[in-house]
C-alpha cells in the first residue's frame, strides 16, 4: 500500500510531540529527596562513632525511606590535622526535600541563599516538618542540629572543641549546632548550621540546651 507523503510527514511530527510530551513528563517529575534531617539521633550525645557512623546512620534512615540506592553523608566538620569541612563533604547539588522542593542548588547557594532551610521546609525522611505542633501552632523547644561547623560550611581552627573529639565523645567537649527552624528563641533567622555551643557531650547536655543529636543528611550523588 503506497503512502502519502504528507502522512508520513504527520507520523514523524506525532512521534516527535510525542517524545516532547514524554520529555515534558519526566521534567516535570519531582526529584528525588536530596536532604533531610535525621528522623532519631543515635542515643549516644555526641559520640557518632566518627563520620563513618553518622554516615552508616543517613545511608541506613535512607533505605528506610526507599532512597538506600543514593549515596549519604551526614553534614558534619571535624577538626584537628586531617580535619573535614561539612561542605567539602555532600555533593554538588541541587537537593531536595522529601516533597521535592529544591532546597539547594550548589554548595555556594546552601550556604549563602539558604531561605528554605526553616522549620516549614525542612523535612525528615519520612516526610515529617521538623517542628511539631502543639494546638496547631509550631513546637521550637527541640531545635538544634549537630554539625560542628563555621557558618560557611568549614571546621573551627581556633583549638577549641567544637565537634565532641571528632563525634567520639558522650563526656567532654562541645558541640556546634545549628538551628533547623530558623528561630532563635522569638527571632527568625538564625543560622542552619552554626548558632552556639552545647555544654557538653553527653545526650543530657543536648537536650538541655534544645537538641536531641540530630544532624543532616544529604546525597553526595
Amino acid at each position: 500500500m503506497k503512502i502519502h507523503k504528507p502522512l508520513l510527514a504527520l507520523a514523524a511530527i506525532s512521534g516527535v510531540a510525542l517524545t516532547m510530551v514524554t520529555l515534558q513528563a519526566q521534567d516535570d517529575e519531582p526529584p528525588e529527596m536530596g536532604v533531610f534531617i535525621t528522623s532519631v539521633g543515635l542515643g549516644d550525645g555526641g559520640n557518632l562513632g566518627g563520620l563513618e557512623g553518622a554516615d552508616a546512620h543517613c545511608q541506613q534512615l535512607a533505605a528506610n525511606a526507599g532512597l538506600g540506592h543514593r549515596s549519604w553523608h551526614a553534614y558534619l566538620s571535624t577538626q584537628g590535622p586531617d580535619a573535614v569541612n561539612a561542605r567539602d563533604r555532600i555533593g554538588e547539588g541541587p537537593w531536595a526535600n522529601a516533597n521535592g522542593l529544591v532546597m539547594a542548588t550548589s554548595v555556594d547557594n546552601l550556604h549563602f541563599d539558604n531561605s528554605n532551610f526553616n522549620w516549614t521546609f525542612m523535612l525528615d525522611e519520612n516526610g515529617n516538618q521538623f517542628a511539631s505542633r502543639i494546638d496547631g501552632d509550631p513546637d521550637f523547644t527541640e531545635h538544634d542540629v549537630l554539625t560542628g561547623t563555621q557558618i560557611d560550611g568549614t571546621a573551627f581552627t581556633d583549638g577549641s572543641d567544637m565537634t565532641c573529639s571528632n563525634w567520639t565523645s558522650n563526656d567532654e567537649g562541645s558541640a556546634r549546632v545549628g538551628h533547623a527552624d530558623r528561630y532563635s528563641f522569638t527571632t527568625p533567622g538564625s543560622p542552619w548550621n552554626s548558632s552556639h555551643g552545647t555544654p557538653g557531650c553527653t545526650q543530657e547536655n543536648l537536650v538541655a540546651v534544645g537538641g536531641a543529636g540530630l544532624f543532616y543528611c544529604f546525597a553526595i550523588d
